[in-house]
Order: structure tokens, then sequence, then C-alpha cells
């Protein structure tokens, strides 16, 4: 049943491009071109530094619809294999499509469902695994390399459900790592993805600020970067994003949590600040819009549906999610103090019940 409700909840995800466009930020636009050229981007780092990154094969979506010849003999020779499909507009009106963890052939069946016009569309197919060791999302900022690192598929970080236990959260100083939990191969793994943007060369330097204006600190080239680790491929970069680095250039985290003898529920900061209101527990089932203005909203996880409840709550508690997960990152450009992966406050909070929720140290207090 847990599995159900799981697999219930990753249907409602969406892309963080489309939770930035429903609170109508100012930068989605600049973001969602990113997103969508950042293999461009990746490709430019791997012939400067040989960053490893997932490559994707490129067509027209026409080429698919019309069968062309190109596109009938990479399906003939790689039809079997798992991929993802991304549909790609051309017109920044258009929204973004994809597919994964499905065969070649399976995708194509997809997208002849699609109703979109192709002449809009240009097509990536994109290699895929099911067996993903390690998954990564981090920040790299004058702070240092700041982030989250889980065993297991990547989508645990960016929508905030944990299906291979809680990642453990990370802060490389420029001088020394720092671990939320002891975990010796999640650190070893940290320190083979941080190498490859570790670019002490100036002449490399040069070509990245010339190709990508690239930004260093310490010679490590800042950005938001997500990563994943499988036995098939090894390691790959999935992106590389210069707008959400910028959006996140002051984040900084505490990998140690400080103790609070007052504190009835405890997580992490997913969104900085201070707040104090009455509770509302709101579950993805039953969701109710009639939400007080000032009412914490404690929930599971923020899904989609959410936001509306999100813009008017004071606060955001939630049982799962990740430090830098979609909603995280929607709940910080809100301005709303959000506390991430308390495991258990639907169960300790009570509605009505008044609370003060501190976020910058990841505790809820009567």
């Amino acid at each position: 049943m847990a599995d159900e409700r799981q697999a219930e909840l990753y249907q409602t995800q969406i892309s963080l491009t489309e939770w930035l466009d429903n609170i109508g930020h100012k930068d989605t636009g600049a973001i969602r071109k990113e997103d969508n050229n950042k293999r461009e981007r990746l490709a430019v780092l791997k012939q400067v530094v040989g960053i490893p990154y997932d490559e994707q094969v490129k067509f027209e979506a026409v080429d698919l619809r019309d069968k062309k010849p190109a596109f009938v003999k990479y399906m003939k020779e790689h039809g079997d294999e798992l991929c993802a499909l991304r549909l790609i507009p051309k017109r920044d009106s258009l929204p973004k499509l994809r597919l994964r963890g499905e065969t070649v052939a399976g995708v194509y069946d997809w997208f002849l469902k699609q109703d979109i016009n192709a002449e809009d569309y240009r097509a990536e197919y994109i290699p895929h695994s099911d067996d993903y060791k390690w998954s990564t999302i981090f920040i790299v900022n004058n702070h240092g390399i700041q982030g989250e690192v889980i065993r297991g598929p990547h989508y645990q970080l960016t929508q905030g459900f944990f299906d291979h236990g809680k990642p453990a959260v990370f802060k490389f100083d420029f001088k020394k790592w720092h671990l939320s939990k002891n975990d010796q191969p999640a650190e070893k793994h940290l320190k083979m993805v941080a190498k490859f943007l570790h670019i002490p060369d100036k002449n490399k330097q040069n070509q990245i600020k010339k190709q990508l204006n690239g930004e260093f600190i310490n010679d490590y080239l800042l950005g938001y970067y997500e990563t994943i680790y499988s036995q098939q491929y090894g390691l790959w970069y999935v992106d590389y994003s210069q707008s959400l680095g910028k959006m996140y250039e002051d984040f900084l985290i505490e990998t140690e949590s400080k103790p609070v003898k007052t504190a009835v529920v405890k997580g992490m900061a997913g969104s900085p600040g201070r707040a104090r209101g009455p509770v509302r527990i709101v579950e993805q089932d039953k969701i109710d819009m009639d939400f007080p203005d000032g009412g914490v909203l404690v929930c599971s996880v923020t899904t989609p549906n959410y936001v509306p409840l999100m813009q008017k709550a004071a606060a955001i508690v939630t049982d799962q999610g990740g430090i830098l997960s979609h909603a995280a990152i929607v709940a910080r450009e809100l301005k709303k103090p959000c506390i991430v992966g308390t495991g258990n406050a639907t169960q300790l909070l009570k509605n009505g019940q008044v609370i003060s929720v501190d976020a910058n140290l990841g505790v809820v207090t009567r």
C-alpha cells in the first residue's frame, strides 16, 4: 500500500520550471531556457575538462513523426535499450514533455500519443539505467560545495520521496568535507564528483568563461549541479545551471543540527526564516483551498497541488522532502520558512495548535 501511495505521489510531480511558472517567478523563462539546453553546456565542459555527462542523441520531432531514415536506423539498432525521451519546445510558451525508464521503442509509442505539433519540438534520446547507485544535488558558491547525496535513483532528491533511506547532507568548505552522518562511501563518491569542478588550469578557466560565462571561486566552477552514478555507465553530470546557482549564491547549510530542548519536531531547513501560527494538516488526497492566511502548512510532502496553500501559509513543515528538492526551492522563492524531512510532523502536531517554526535551526516549538 505504501509503495502504491508513493507511486501516486511520483505521478503528481512536474519539472522545476513548471513549479516556478505556477508561482509566477520572474526568472522562469531564463531558467527554462537553461534547462532546455543544459546538455549543450555540459558538452562544453566535457570538451574542456572531460566532465562525464548523459550525452543525448538528437533528432527533430518531425524525424520521429515521419520515420526519417536516420531515426529508423537508430530505432533498429537501439530499440530494446532503456532511455529517456525529452521533447524540447522551440517556443518558450510550450511545455517540455518527457518519459523516462522505457525502451527506445516504448517511448516512441508514447511520442505518437502526444497532442503536439511536431514542427515545434526537437527530440533527445538519453541513455537510462535501472541500477543507479548514487545521486547528488549540490550548489557551488562562495561558501563551498553544499547539497545532498543519496543511494539510489535521482528523483528521490528532486522530488523529496526517499526509497533508499534519508540522504546525507554535506558541505565542503574548500578545506574539509562535513557530512550529516558518518558515511565514508558517500564521502568518497562526493570527492570523485567534485574533482571535475576543480579547474586550477587558468587557460581552461578562460575557455569556460568565454564559452559559458562561467565564474570561479577557489578554482571551482560556480553553479547548481545534479549527478547520478550507475554500475552500467559510471558517473554522469545531468545538470549544470548558472541561473539556479545565482539563486542560491548565499546558500549556507549546517550539517550538524543544534540541540533545542523545547523542540517538538526537528528537520532540515528547506527555506530559512521564522514564523508562528496555527497548524493546518493537509493530506494529499484532501487538499482544501480554503486555507487560513497565516496558517502553518503541515503535510507529508508538498506537491504541485499545494502551491496555492504554500502561497498563503506563514510556514511549511513536511515529513519528507530534501533541502534542494523542487518544493524546497519553490518555498525559498516564495520566502516562506520551510522545514523538510521531519519524519513525523503530521503525527506529532495537531490541527489548530499554535507553533513557532524556526527554519534556520530546523525546529518546531510550541
